[in-house]
Order: structure tokens, then C-alpha cells, then sequence
């Protein structure tokens, strides 16, 4: 998580200059100033977060589930409008924008881990164990759909990883797939035959358009994945260096979405790769804290957690090698961002907390084996 703060703001730093020259007069010292204290935050809720016992998060869960979903209703009703999505609210006093569907996808993984804990017995059974997760499932991905496709999709595979973890039917996943494409598809039809009830939709049709056949679309629609791939391009190997992008006076979102773009420009293949294996790093040490958690709540939260960054972080480097289409989603921890940052952040806490909790136990144990120098 360090060497990603500190990738962080160099990436950030490096990109940030055409948004500096429009806001700020060329000033990046301020972003680069502003960026720093939030990744210092960030590290500092990590911290925090790690100290309290992770099973204090079986509460905490269903707490942020029951806050996440009014939040969620508001921001989709009179959220600030930005590229004709309502996907902020606005903190009062301190005027600042956080996306509610953090907090939503960090609260649903933390209560269908709790629920699958609980339930460890009912799982298979279709009414006591399969039915109850699907209103939490359906309810939040379905808030979050309208302004956020992509964020809906990759909470909804993340809900379909844990379950699979956690021991639920294959049948039962399978039915809940078969659901989610059959809500997709209303979607689709209710879109296109009310306009004004899905807003993003021509986006997104747009974009899945754009990458199957690239040569018979607007070449408009495929500006970003263009100057992004000849941005892998021009990096070469071992990149341009630091500070020597080009691509990021194009690019529309340097600094987030195509940050990855200006890794691979600037730091080359070389650079790529190490990212991609910090965060396949983190992914594998998560994946061993789980397996050493004796509780099967820690083991689910842990491992759904780190999928979840882990999986959008995949997400994104594909949109940026043009693997998907374009998506929108950031780079957790990396991209430039305030409170996604510090969901990130927190979300690593729980993940230490469990595996401060194993090592707790393990010398517990180591104490109690040891023999008494007296001996008794």
C-alpha cells in the first residue's frame, strides 16, 4: 500500500497538468500538495481501521448497508450531475463530493460475508439461505446501475466470487446470473423505450459498440482508447521517464481513469508490470491471511475485500490496453481521488485487522505451548 501512495503521487503529479492550468494557473504544487495529504489520511484510516477487531465489522456491516441505501436513493435522485450521471453527494460545510456507491460496495461485502458466516448451514438451502441475499444484492446493484453500469456489474461479480467462497450452490449462482442478465436487458428494452428513465444508456451502448467493431464507429467514440494505446506505444519498454508524458495533454482523465495509460507512457512496460504485480501482491497476502483466519467471517472478509480492489484495478488496466471496453472505473489507490481513497484505505484496514487478529492468536498459542521454566 506504500509503494502504491508513493506511485500515486508520482502518476498523479505527472498527469495532473492540463487540469492545474485550467483551474489553477498552472499551479501544480497544489494538487500535488492536496494529493499528498489525502494519501497520508488514507494511510493514517488504514491504520485506525486495523486497530479495531475485525469481528466489530459484523455490526459495523449492517449499520453502513442500512445508511448505504437511503444514500444511495438521494444521490440517484438530487446528487451533483457530472457527465449526466448523478453518481455524488455533496458533504455540507467542508463542500466536498464523495461517490456514495463506496461506501455501498464496502458495505454489502461486509454484510453478505457476515450473512454467509451466519448462515454457514442454511447456504445451500434455497429459502433460509439463497432468498435473504438477494433483496441486499439486487437492492444496492440496482441503485447504483442507473448512473454506474460498470460499478453495478463488477459489485454484482464480486457478490457472485463470495457466495461461490462461501459454499452456495452453483445451481442457485447460476439462477442469480441468469437474473442479473435478464435485469440487464430490461434495462435495455425500458432505456430505449423510455429515453428519459436511463440517461447513460446511449453511453454505454456506445462504448460496447466502439470496441466490438472499431473501424465502423465514429472514430470519436474510441478517442480515449486510441491516444491510451498510443500512449502503451510510444512507452516502449522502459517508458519516456517521469514527467515526459505527451498523452496526458489528450487524455480526458489522465489522473484517473486512463492512469495507467501514463504508467505505461512514462515508466514503460517495465513500470506496468510492477504495478500489476503489487496489486496481484495484495490479492496473494490477502488470500493468506483468509486461509489462516480460524473464523469463517474474517477468512470471507478478507478475501472478498482484496477481490474486490483487486478485480477493479484488473478492470481498469484492461480498459487501458483496450482488453473491455471503456469503463470509468479508477485505479484504487493510485488514480487521483479523496474519498475513494480513503474507502480504499479503510477496506485495507479490515484486512490487517484480520491479520493482526491471526498473529494475536497465534502467539496466544505460542505462550500457552511453551514450557514453564519452573517446570510446572
Amino acid at each position: 500500500m506504500i509503494l502504491l501512495s508513493v506511485a500515486s503521487l508520482l502518476l498523479v503529479y505527472s498527469s495532473i497538468v492540463t487540469l492545474a492550468i485550467k483551474h489553477h494557473d498552472g499551479n501544480t504544487l497544489y494538487y500535488l500538495f492536496r494529493h499528498g495529504f489525502i494519501l497520508i489520511c488514507g494511510l493514517g484510516l488504514m491504520y485506525a481501521a486495523h486497530r479495531i477487531k475485525y469481528t466489530y465489522y459484523a455490526k459495523i456491516a449492517q449499520f453502513a448497508l442500512y445508511a448505504s441505501i437511503p444514500l444511495l436513493l438521494i444521490t440517484l435522485l438530487v446528487g451533483t450531475n457530472i457527465n449526466s450521471a448523478n453518481r455524488w453527494l455533496t458533504i455540507p460545510v467542508i463542500n466536498q463530493t464523495f461517490q456514495t456507491s463506496d461506501l455501498a460496495k464496502l458495505a454489502l461485502i461486509m454484510f453478505l460475508a457476515r450473512f454467509l458466516a451466519i448462515k454457514k448451514d442454511d447456504v445451500k438451502d434455497f429459502q433460509r439461505g439463497f432468498l435473504p441475499m438477494l433483496i441486499p444484492i439486487f437492492l444496492v446493484c440496482g441503485l447504483i446501475l442507473p448512473a454506474d453500469l460498470s460499478t453495478a456489474a463488477l459489485l454484482f461479480v464480486n457478490c457472485l466470487v463470495l457466495m461461490f467462497l462461501g459454499r452456495v450452490s452453483l445451481k442457485h449462482i447460476g439462477l442469480l446470473v441468469l437474473s442479473g442478465v435478464f435485469a440487464l436487458g430490461l434495462v435495455y428494452i425500458t432505456g430505449k423505450a423510455l429515453p428519459d428513465t436511463f440517461n447513460r444508456l446511449d453511453t454505454w451502448v456506445s462504448r460496447v459498440e466502439s470496441f466490438a467493431s472499431p473501424d465502423r464507429v465514429d472514430a470519436n467514440r474510441s478517442y480515449q482508447s486510441d491516444h491510451s494505446k498510443i500512449a502503451i506505444a510510444t512507452g516502449g519498454i522502459t517508458g519516456k521517464r517521469p514527467g515526459k508524458s505527451t498523452q496526458r495533454n489528450f487524455l480526458p482523465h489522465p489522473y484517473s481513469d486512463f492512469i495507467y495509460a501514463i504508467v505505461l507512457e512514462e515508466y514503460g512496460l517495465i513500470g506496468g508490470v510492477i504495478i500489476l504485480f503489487l496489486y496481484l501482491l495484495l490479492l496473494f497476502r490477502s488470500i493468506r491471511i483468509a486461509m489462516k483466519c480460524p473464523k469463517r467471517f474474517g477468512s470471507l472478509l478478507a478475501v472478498g475485500i482484496a477481490f474486490s480492489l483487486v478485480f477493479q484495478a484488473m478492470v481498469n488496466m484492461a480498459v487501458t490496453v483496450n482488453l473491455v471496453p471503456v469503463t470509468g472505473q479508477s485505479l484504487p489507490m493510485v488514480s487521483m481521488g479523496g474519498t475513494s481513497i480513503w474507502f480504499t484505505c479503510f477496506a485495507v484496514g479490515i484486512i490487517l485487522s484480520v491479520s493482526a487478529s491471526n498473529d494475536a492468536e497465534e502467539s496466544s498459542k505460542t505462550l500457552v505451548n511453551q514450557p514453564s521454566p519452573y517446570g510446572v
